[in-house]
């Protein structure tokens, strides 16, 4: 396990998702398959909608893999696919009822229990599975997951049965919790969070509907069918939790769909009955697709789905060993609190085709409960390097420092662009320094209430940060492993490690949360790290980096000479043999001092025929030594747990720990002992004990002090929320104890290294890269003075064509040129050498090291980043051509017809459309604006802003669809859009401007020059001026923006980007940057306007979207602390109070409040 073990306390399940469901194949071309991995998978909101919103003619393959490590979950998600896969649309009403409603009436509750009779009766046996009506569509990738699957529908059909008073029970707690989250808040932000824009207008209607939601257990509106409903939804009542209620006291079932347009297209008030209606609405379209395209005739590659039960972690690992070493058992638990071992289903994996490597992983918001890095470590190994569009999602809705703004980059404990070298892979929008999907209604609603919310979304794209290189892409080479320097790249990691670990120091603690005490202390038991995840981190770096045994080894040494050196964390000491303990395991690297020779036979060892350098230690604690001090535990929440082995004068900590409750049986001999788990099934209801191992050194038992001094116990870590137990458990936190030696509770095992499988990069071509002077070695990474930033790259060229080296060694001086954000070009005397980098560089600040004796050229750059020049500077937009398929990088996807159309007549719709267009520049660009100052993408997005708000109409009166991009300095205008709506891009929380556009050419010019002069004297064209450097932005963003809504066409043969090998076309003016395949397709809506259709020939369909600052990056909008008191103009010192009215003026206090209210009265809009 790559995460500690928590002491579980109350268990919270999540029947229905908690964000709004997304489009999975956002980042992927329409005409690529779809191979996707979903971590944490919750509710099938992502794949229905997914499925909803691929094109109709574009039919390929779509393979989810959806990992949970609740049974329960998966079980509804089946119960949901088949129910939708063997009926119509008339029943989607019941189908709703089963799958979101707490109660159901009596037609409901009969079909929810038929089903559940079909579905055991068609999963006795993999086999059995396999072959009934829903195999082909529904998969199991193990074994356990079939057998758990069933039996908790056999649980289903039999609660009807259980005896009256365990009913009342149930019913008993459903109706406390019912109570508990229906007076919990006063305003409900979750449930809003889906409308998008218009988050704060929805507030009180999504607050109402969740209080009656909680109140009655349905979505019903109808008192009659409010009483009906009276039979308790039993999958709502069995989880991991056990029997009874543990729903999340936040569930809604309205929270996983859209609501934005209803909000924003409102004519008159929005009511409880509205919104459940159009939740309905939309359910009723991803169940009526999901439908089709598995029922279809015209369908040939109906999507399939893949149902894996297991921690998300663990399911990583199994795949990552399955790829590598063809391994269908991995030895290790399903997750925590189990025993049952992993193990791949043979039919699928070995024959089946099922994937273990992805072009899409979606995490969740498992980064809240299992931490960025050990997702990042786990995941990333998954994805397919083969397909240049691979992407990694991951999501945080928590957070828990003092500015949830900037928290995502603290959590990877290391710069972003270091971390990017070792992994491989990068936030996007870090690099491009933009974003098209919104997160401003957070922003807001953070701001609104900031030191009094827990909350804040962030969706983070990953991917590889070459990758966004059409060129470097072209050449394959994007892949090859960085070289690091060993003892700078040591000094990174103990940098890391000591991060990581120091708070585990009660006066480390005290001292870095000076500022945030009140939170940290909540949250100091929320522990996501242990020795056993820096390793894994280590051996994921180790073998993705290809790191040499003698460089490693130097890296290592560098590592712990400053780890002995340090002594600000005194409990480092403590975990020192943890640490340890796992790099030998896995195969990382063995300390000198304690993995060399042969072991002492002493002890327990006497008998054994070989003493290994590990050791697996089974502790057994009797149940009646926990329940004493469950409440205590419980009353903590999830303290974490771990175990330690102590002497006279010794204390090592152990928090790689498994637990599960059963009975240990003896199956091995004294020479080879060995044991096996009999699980207890019924966990914390049962009798059994509770077993735990953990792994340690064998010399802590032969070398450090006499062996019958020594006990191993089971305790709670050491925490500042934890300190209330001392006083029941002592200081040392034990909760029980037993000596080594007591053969009765201790079991010691030999353990094995784990095996460490070299990596072998694949060999890379060079296609369409010049490699005329010589080879190319591995670039070099060079960390700066303090060991955490990249200071330079280099690449060196070996000089070995003859011509070059007579020019070369007679004083001939390379010439370099950077072509694109990750390639330099170095010519001598007409010889050409491309370079690629692993990372976007500025090249115009390169330097040359020339070596004309040794013969070779090195080529040394400084990464590219945010606010950085060159690099992805040089196309912030690019569309990349990767095998067959070419794909927007930085811009994502849309399908445009399942996008609602605004209502530009609704009410109000310029109080949210207004701040949320406007939101698109961060305080560092509105200084540049207000200063004149140039900047092309600060250019651009003031374009996209005009283009907004003149089309809807909320400034300057009327709208107006006609824009023409006119070149200030020459006041020459080559591009034309024709918009001709504004849509909700939904699960992106932003608006799209569906629309055409017409780039004008000489060759152009005399087929349109007649209709074009109508459309300028008629066609209220609005001409928009563009500054400096922004046409060529522009060039560079409308194959963009044209490819990102392709759905309908797709590039032949003769698209001029595959003849002319570049994306765009040109980037200058009176050029077409684009290709011909999409001209005069999807051209509909030019019709409708007389004086547009005589164009639709020669437009190109295309969708515009505000282009965000990056949050994380800099302070979008306001800075908060900027506000001043709209009476004394005082800063907010603590923080200013809105106006609760029209939320647009601030006051430092209720004195200034009541001071202004006299005038204000008049003005305020509540």
């Amino acid at each position: 396990m790559a995460h500690p073990v928590y002491w579980p306390g109350k268990y919270f399940f999540y029947p229905i998702g908690n964000t709004s469901a997304v489009c999975l194949t956002r980042d992927l071309a329409p005409d690529e398959p779809a191979n996707i991995l979903l971590l944490g998978c919750g509710d099938p909101r992502h794949v229905l909608y997914t499925i909803f919103c691929e094109p109709q003619n574009m039919d390929r393959m779509l393979d989810f893999t959806c990992c949970d490590y609740d049974p329960a979950i998966l079980a509804r998600n089946i119960l949901l696919f088949t129910m939708v896969a063997d009926n119509q649309q008339p029943h989607a009403t019941v189908i709703w009822n089963i799958f979101f409603h707490m109660y159901l009436d009596e037609d409901s509750h009969s079909a929810l229990i038929e089903q559940c009779k079909k579905l055991i009766g068609l999963s006795g046996s993999l086999q059995q599975w396999n072959s009934s009506p829903y195999g082909p569509t529904i998969k199991m990738c193990t074994e356990y997951t079939l057998t758990e699957l069933r039996r908790h529908w056999s649980l289903y059909v039999e609660m009807q049965d259980l005896p009256r008073q365990r009913l009342k029970s149930i019913h008993d707690a459903f109706t406390k919790q019912a109570k508990e989250s229906s007076q919990k808040y006063g305003s409900v932000i979750g449930p809003a969070r889906s409308s998008g824009p218009v988050m704060l207008k929805a507030i009180p209607t999504s607050s109402d509907q969740f209080k009656k939601y909680w109140t009655k257990g349905v979505t019903f509106s109808d008192p009659k069918q409010i009483l009906a409903a009276t039979l308790l939804n039993p999958t709502f009542v069995y989880s991991l939790g056990g029997e009874g209620c543990s729903v999340h006291y936040g569930t809604d079932p309205l929270v996983p769909f859209h609501l934005a347009a209803l909000f924003g297209n409102a004519r008159s008030s929005v009511s409880v009955a509205d919104v459940v209606k159009a939740a309905k609405s939309e359910f009723t379209d991803w169940c009526t697709a999901f439908h089709a395209s598995i029922t279809s005739s015209t369908v040939s590659s109906p999507p399939v789905i893949r149902l894996f039960l297991g921690e998300a972690t663990v399911v990583c690992r199994a795949l990552r060993a399955f790829a590598t070493t063809g391994a269908l058992k991995l030895g290790v638990p399903v997750a925590q609190w189990k025993a049952q071992l992993i193990q791949l289903n043979r039919d699928e994996y070995t024959s089946g085709g099922a994937p273990v490597a992805f072009n899409v992983i979606e995490t969740s918001n498992l980064v809240d409960y299992l931490g960025l890095l050990n997702i990042l470590v786990a995941a990333a190994p998954l994805l397919s390097t083969s397909a240049g569009s691979s992407v990694l999602y991951t999501e945080s809705l928590l957070f828990r420092g003092q500015d949830a703004t900037k928290e995502f980059a603290e959590h990877l404990y290391a710069n972003i662009s270091t971390i990017s070298l070792l992994i491989g892979l990068c936030p996007v929008d870090y690099l491009t320094g933009f974003t098209t999907r919104s997160n401003t209604h957070e922003l807001m609603t953070y701001q609104a209430v900031k030191g009094d919310t827990t909350q804040f979304h962030q969706v983070t794209t990953w991917k590889s940060p070459a990758s966004g290189d059409p060129i470097a892409v072209q050449s394959g080479d994007q892949h090859r492993p960085v070289v690091f320097d060993p003892d700078q790249l040591g000094t990174l990691f103990y940098d890391m490690y000591h991060e990581l670990f120091e708070q585990e120091d009660a006066m480390n603690f005290w001292r870095l949360n000076q500022g945030n005490l009140k939170k940290a202390f909540s949250g100091s038991n929320i522990v996501h790290y242990m020795r056993e995840s820096f390793v894994l981190l280590l051996k994921f770096v180790r073998e993705r980096l290809n790191i040499s045994e003698e460089r490693w080894s130097v890296a290592m040494t560098r590592f712990f000479d400053l780890r002995d050196a340090d002594k600000s964390s005194p409990m480092d000491a403590n975990n020192y043999h943890d640490l340890c303990a796992h790099l030998h395991r896995h195969s990382v690297y063995s300390v000198p001092a304690f993995y060399h020779g042969r072991m002492k036979k002493i002890g327990v060892f006497s008998k054994w025929d070989t003493v290994p350098s590990l050791l697996r230690i089974i502790l057994v604690v009797p149940r009646d030594k926990i329940s004493p001090i469950q409440s205590s535990l419980e009353q903590l929440g999830t303290p974490p747990l771990l175990c330690d082995v102590r002497g006279n004068w010794s204390h090592n900590i152990f928090t790689a720990i498994h637990v599960a409750f059963g009975r240990v049986l003896p199956v091995g001999t004294k020479a080879q002992p060995r044991v096996v788990l009999d699980e207890d099934m019924d966990g914390w209801k049962g009798d059994s004990p509770l077993v735990m191992s953990f792994t340690m050194p064998t010399v802590l038992l032969t070398d450090i002090e006499p062996m019958e001094n020594l006990s191993v116990s089971f305790g709670v870590r050491s925490t500042p929320g934890t300190a209330v137990l001392v006083s029941k458990l002592g200081l040392s936190l034990s909760i029980f104890s037993a000596k080594i030696t007591d053969d009765s509770h201790v079991y010691v095992l030999p353990e094995q290294p784990l095996p460490f499988k070299k990596h072998s990069p694949a060999r890379t071509t060079t296609s369409g890269l010049f490699a005329q002077i010589g080879e190319s070695g591995a670039v070099a990474a060079e960390l700066d003075e303090e060991c955490e930033l990249i200071a330079s790259l280099t690449s060196r060229i070996s000089v070995e064509n003859q011509e070059v080296k007579q020019l070369f060694g007679s004083g001939a001086s390379p010439e370099v040129t950077q072509i694109s954000p990750c390639v330099m070009r170095v010519a001598i005397g007409g010889y050409l050498q491309d370079v690629v980098y692993p990372f976007p560089v500025i090249g115009s600040q390169h330097r040359l090291r020339l070596a004309r004796k040794s013969l070779y050229i090195e080529v040394v750059v400084s990464v590219s980043g945010p606010f950085k020049s060159d690099g992805m500077k040089l196309n912030p937009f690019p569309v990349v051509r990767a095998s067959e398929s070419i794909n927007p990088w930085s811009i994502h996807r849309v399908n445009l017809a399942c996008l609602p159309i605004l209502d530009a007549r609704a009410k109000k719709v310029d109080q949210w459309l207004n701040p949320h267009v406007g939101s698109m520049m961060s305080a560092r660009e509105r200084t540049l604006r207000k200063k004149h100052e140039k900047d092309a993408l600060m250019f651009v997005k003031d374009t996209l802003h005009t283009i907004f708000v003149r089309s809807s109409g909320i400034q300057g009166g009327s709208t107006h669809r006609l824009f023409s991009l006119r070149d200030e300095a020459t006041n020459n205008c080559d591009t034309i859009f024709f918009i001709s709506d504004l849509r909700y891009d939904l699960h992106s929380h932003t608006m799209v401007c569906d629309g055409y556009v017409l780039p004008l050419t000489h060759d152009l010019m005399p087929k349109i020059a007649s209709a074009l002069a109508k459309l300028v004297q008629n066609g209220s064209m609005v001409n928009v001026s563009v500054y400096e450097g922004e046409m060529q932005a522009w060039k560079q963003l409308l194959p963009a923006f044209v490819e990102r809504c392709r759905t309908s066409w797709k590039h032949g043969d003769n698209c001029e980007y595959k003849s002319q090998g570049k994306i765009p076309l040109a980037e200058v003016m009176e050029k077409d940057p684009l290709c011909s395949c999409g001209r005069g397709k999807d051209v509909q809506s030019m019709s409708k306007v007389a004086l547009w259709a005589k164009f639709a020939p020669y437009v190109t369909r295309i969708a515009l979207s505000p282009l965000f600052a990056v949050s994380y990056l800099e302070t979008v909008g306001r800075d908060p602390a900027a506000y001043r008191c709209f009476v004394c103009r005082k800063r907010g010192k603590p923080k200013l109070m809105t106006c609760g009215g029209c939320k647009k003026v601030r006051y430092c206090s209720k004195e200034c409040q009541k001071k202004d209210w006299k005038a204000h009265s008049t003005k305020c809009k509540a």
